[in-house]
């Protein structure tokens, strides 16, 4: 096949895509070979992809493609998640422009629409992480909201619930006013915003006398229940048992005593509000306080809020400062710094609210969670993650599972009324949990007798809420092969417990864990083996790259630049394992020179003509140190692996091609100007070649495909996406020194060649006080030297340099004007015996010498005895000069 004179990945990316896809290569069933399975993590259905995607997949696909060329049985599995809170919310707006409000329509009339929208967008990335290479098995594609996924949903939610590890409760959450739910902690974004600290009066009942009470907060006060003091604050203690007025409402509260409060923040006195502060919800909880909530689901007041009645939270706190300054009842409003909870999905401001919600016992099921990863059955990498593990864990919370949205798995709890739910006649608030409407009916006849046995007697009402989107993707490695529904299936006994996991550190929380524990819960086994936390990909300013920002290349249009293969190889050199990535094109750019170094390598060689005859002694010396290099390379690749060290690995490969194959093989074996190739050399190179292609194929799948398909007639199961690679063999260190010192040795007469303005077709003699070069062909070769006199020194005019311990002088050409070389030999003589001095002097201070660490002074101790060598050797050709 006729190779085109540059590469052109565009033309090649597809064409093998589809090669592969045709003919099954990513497809995985059950066998007799050891698994290796990847769960990936489901991105968001309506998602797109972006530099973190790229980031994630890419490495998966490395591991992956790996495994597979090492006798694995790779599977990979794809999906999407259904991302409920970003879903409806897209859905909801989408409505709005429609003039539909979510509030008009039914719940069924809703999930059509949300359906529509998730058909006509969702899928979108998949295609995206084909353009990429990702070799999913696409015949396994998973949806957290398809009917095999929801049921295993449910069928957890009823399992734990049975245990009695999930109830009912009133609690304080963080309610998002724009998404209309509540969210996790894990899910508020904390962020500094500037505001103000309002000093308000707040009168003592049946005196003149006024409590001074710092807030950020002037709209909530119309649910103020109570003010609190230090009962060892001395400056209130004659205010003990006594009550104060609310400002504006009127409202008689008391005052109260606690030592949560700190004397010495604000004026020590904290007003009350339990509907809406953690804080405060918990002294109202210990002291039995009223709980007043007078915000709506929208973040407007309501009728508890008086005359601000259905305003905006920060529109009222705007006008209530007024009035309250309008009415003497501000003493004054500072400028402050505040940290304010925003939800990571909307943005909006947090409000903390008192809601009935669903929600999981976590202490229990944490703790073997967290064993398994402090004993490393489940090994973190990088390990630093395990404390950031440990420290959650260990002050898990509840974990709120009730979500105030219809975009999900919905709550199988079932409460009983005698007529029809619509009127609003429950049976005493009683509910049953159960998988299904009819299994419903059948508990709560069995739980309530008194229901009369009737089966048509009373209706359910499922609850409105839907599970937090984490209850369905914690299921995700065993749910994608249906675990839950058939816990014996052929599927989950073969492929679980995945081998790695590859993810972001921000979701150690919302995901690792979690799914940790419901493997554990359910299957009795970890989930996973490895977990590879990627770093986040920050732009040169170390910004998180954003959409908003404007900061975020389109991942297409760089691989519409640069080739994918360039892409994946640009974003991979510089993301160590859990460090944030500086995102630079220049390593785009990189990655696809690297590709037209590869591809002019190849063709240099299919340009050159060949011939049987013997092989050349040059030629044999460097197979011999190619085949050592390649092996232990391999062995170091190897190692970088089993440390999830991929970007060491890469880089590894990179030298292996670029300085080690194309910069000293091919130049070692290539035939003179005119000259044949040995046969027996080129069928080496070639083997060489396709090793090297194995090697890198999980990194540049598409150009190594095409230069494989090439070289040889290859039949479908001779492709390089199945191909195995080589394994570690035995090599000769000794040999690869050896050739370290030709290569040192060669560049040496390289240099002298440059320095001096000598044409590399200019032979030269080499005069050295060595014995014998284990590989003198090579150098002769490589350095054009015409004879090498060993054991022996010239008396012409030279240049001098040292491999090592080993001396090599080389007679200067007779085109060279000795006195400008005089003048820069001593120039290089009087610079080395200023540098000696230095050296010497810190050697000679004792006190340097008895307190530095020993390495440091060795060191000192080599530049010393360098120095002197090299001055031995300028004196001994400035006199020759």
């Amino acid at each position: 096949m006729q190779l085109s004179e540059k590469y052109n990945p565009l033309d090649t990316e597809q064409k093998w895509y589809n090669y592969w896809l045709d003919n099954k290569y990513f497809k995985s069933t059950p066998d007799h070979r050891p698994p290796y399975t990847i769960v990936i993590p489901p991105p968001n259905v309506t998602g797109i992809l972006h530099m973190g995607h790229m980031l994630n997949n890419t490495i998966q696909d490395v591991l992956v493609r790996r495994a597979r060329m090492q006798g694995f049985n790779a599977c990979w599995v794809p999906g999407t998640d259904h991302a409920s809170i970003a879903t409806e919310a897209k859905v909801v707006a989408k409505l709005k422009g429609e003039g539909i409000n979510k509030s008009d329509i039914t719940r069924e009339e809703f999930l059509k629409h949300a359906w529509e929208w998730t058909h006509k967008y969702g899928g979108t990335i998949l295609e995206q992480l084909k353009k990429l290479g990702c070799s999913c098995d696409w015949d396994r594609t998973r949806f957290t909201m398809e009917p095999k996924l929801s049921e295993q949903v449910i069928k957890s939610f009823v399992d734990l619930y049975n245990k009695g590890l999930i109830y009912r409760g009133y609690r304080m959450v963080n309610w998002d006013p724009e998404a209309k739910t509540n969210i996790s902690d894990e899910e508020v974004i904390f962020k500094e915003q500037n505001g103000k600290l309002y000093f308000l009066k707040y009168q003592i009942e049946d005196s003149e006398e006024f409590l001074t009470v710092a807030t950020t907060r002037p709209e909530t006060i119309f649910g103020d229940v109570a003010v609190c003091i230090n009962p060892n604050d001395e400056r209130y203690a004659h205010l003990k048992g006594k009550k104060v007025i609310v400002p504006i409402v009127n409202r008689v509260i008391p005052i109260i005593e606690d030592e949560y409060i700190d004397i010495e923040f604000g004026t020590g006195v904290l007003k009350i509000t339990p509907a809406h502060d953690i804080a405060d919800y918990e002294i109202g909880q210990k002291h039995n306080l009223q709980i007043i909530d007078s915000l709506d689901d929208d973040g407007n007041l309501n009728e508890h809020g008086m005359h601000y009645a259905g305003k905006n939270r920060f529109v009222v706190r705007k006008e209530i400062a007024k009035e309250l300054e309008e009415k003497g009842l501000l003493l004054k409003a500072e400028d402050y710094v505040n940290r304010v909870g925003t939800s990571e999905r909307t943005g909006a401001v947090i409000e903390p609210k008192i809601s009935q919600q669903w929600f999981l016992k976590m202490a229990e099921i944490a703790k073997p969670a967290l064993d398994v990863v402090m004993n490393d059955e489940v090994k973190f990498h990088p390990e630093k993650f395990k404390n950031t593990y440990k420290h959650w864990m260990e002050n898990i919370r509840d974990w709120n599972i009730s979500r105030q949205l219809w975009w999900g798995q919905q709550i199988p709890a079932y409460y009983i009324s005698f007529s029809d739910p619509s009127e609003g006649k429950e049976f005493e608030g009683k509910y049953v949990v159960a998988e299904n409407e009819e299994k419903a009916r059948e508990l709560a006849l069995e739980k309530f007798p008194s229901l009369g046995g009737v089966r048509g007697g009373f209706y359910l009402r499922q609850d409105e809420d839907a599970l937090d989107t984490w209850f369905s993707s914690w299921l995700w490695p065993m749910s994608v092969f249906d675990g839950l529904l058939d816990p014996e299936n052929k599927d989950i006994n073969y492929y679980y417990p995945t081998a790695d996991l590859v993810t972001g550190p921000d979701i150690i929380f919302f995901w690792v864990a979690r799914m940790i524990m419901a493997g554990l819960e359910w299957k009795g086994k970890v989930p996973f083996k490895n977990v590879y936390f990627t770093g986040i990909v920050r732009d040169k300013q170390r910004r998180k790259m954003s959409k908003s920002l404007g900061n975020s290349p389109d991942p297409i249009e760089l691989m519409d630049k640069y080739g994918a293969d360039g892409v994946r190889v640009g974003i991979l050199l510089s993301s160590a394992a859990g460090n944030d990535l500086l995102f630079d094109e220049d390593l785009m750019l990189q990655g696809r020179n690297f590709a037209t170094k590869i591809w002019n390598a190849y063709r240099l060689t299919q340009g050159w003509n060949k011939e049987q005859k013997p092989m050349g002694e040059a030629e044999k010396q460097t197979i011999e140190w190619f085949g050592n290099q390649l092996d232990k390379t391999i062995a170091e690749i190897n190692e970088q692996f089993e440390k999830f060290r991929i970007s060491d690995a890469l880089h590894l490969i990179y030298k292996l091609i670029w300085d080690d194959f194309c910069a000293w093989y091919l130049e070692a074996v290539k035939p003179n100007y005119g000259e044949a190739i040995s046969q027996e050399v080129y069928d080496k190179t070639m083997y060489f070649f396709g090793e090297l292609m194995k090697l890198l194929h999980p990194f540049m799948p598409f150009l190594t495909e095409e230069l494989w398909q090439n070289m040889a007639e290859r039949t479908h199961e001779e492709a390089l996406v199945i191909a195995q690679q080589k394994t570690a063999e035995a090599f000769d260190s000794k040999a690869i020194e050896a050739f370290a010192f030709a290569q040192e040795l060669i560049s040496g007469v390289r240099n002298y060649r440059q320095s001096k303005g000598i044409s590399p077709r200019e032979a030269v003699e080499i005069y050295t006080n060595a014995t014998a070069f284990e590989n003198e062909a090579v150098i002769q070769k490589l350095a054009n030297v015409s004879a090498v006199h060993f054991s022996a020194k010239t008396d012409k005019p030279s240049f001098t340099f040292l491999v090592g311990a080993t001396e090599i002088s080389i007679p200067l050409s007779e085109n060279l004007d000795l006195a400008e070389e005089k003048k820069k030999t001593e120039e290089e003589l009087n610079y080395l015996k200023g540098f000696l001095v230095s050296v010497e002097k810190k050697l000679s201070n004792e006190k340097f010498v008895a307190n530095a660490k020993p390495e440091i002074v060795e060191n000192e101790r080599k530049k010393q005895k360098d120095a002197q060598e090299k001055i031995a050797l300028l004196e001994e050709k400035l006199a020759s000069l």
